[in-house]
């Protein structure tokens, strides 16, 4: 059987305490942040989604929901949807590493950001 140790108070309080890490935001998913990108750019174009999506070649509603984040999109239709935006694949890439970049400062600093519009 093994023998009970008594701490001394006075030691008691000088041992470290484990700190239990603060909680983090889960990452946002890429195409969320795509989808936010996207309207964004469009809107910035003063395009409506019918318009957009019929430069890119697309339904509307896809690129609906595409904006949305319900939708993983293919690189050649993010391509077609940056294009028709009057962006490049590489343009949005930047753009969309950026914003979570921003992202991910703010939740380290423990300040709380949206994503950049």
């Amino acid at each position: 059987m093994a023998d009970i140790v008594r701490i001394h108070p006075e030691r008691k309080r000088s041992m470290p305490e484990h700190r239990i890490p603060e909680p983090r935001l889960p990452e946002p998913l890429w195409r969320d942040v795509l989808g936010r990108r996207l309207r964004t750019l469009r809107e910035r174009r003063a395009q409506t989604l019918t318009e957009t999506a019929r430069r890119a070649g697309i339904s509307p509603q896809y690129l609906s929901e595409i904006e949305r984040g319900l939708k993983e999109p293919s690189s050649e239709m993010i391509a077609a949807v940056a294009g028709a935006l009057g962006a490049t694949l590489i343009d949005l890439t930047v753009q969309v590493t950026d914003d979570l970049r921003r992202r991910e400062a703010g939740a380290s600093s423990g300040v709380k950001l949206a994503l950049a519009a």
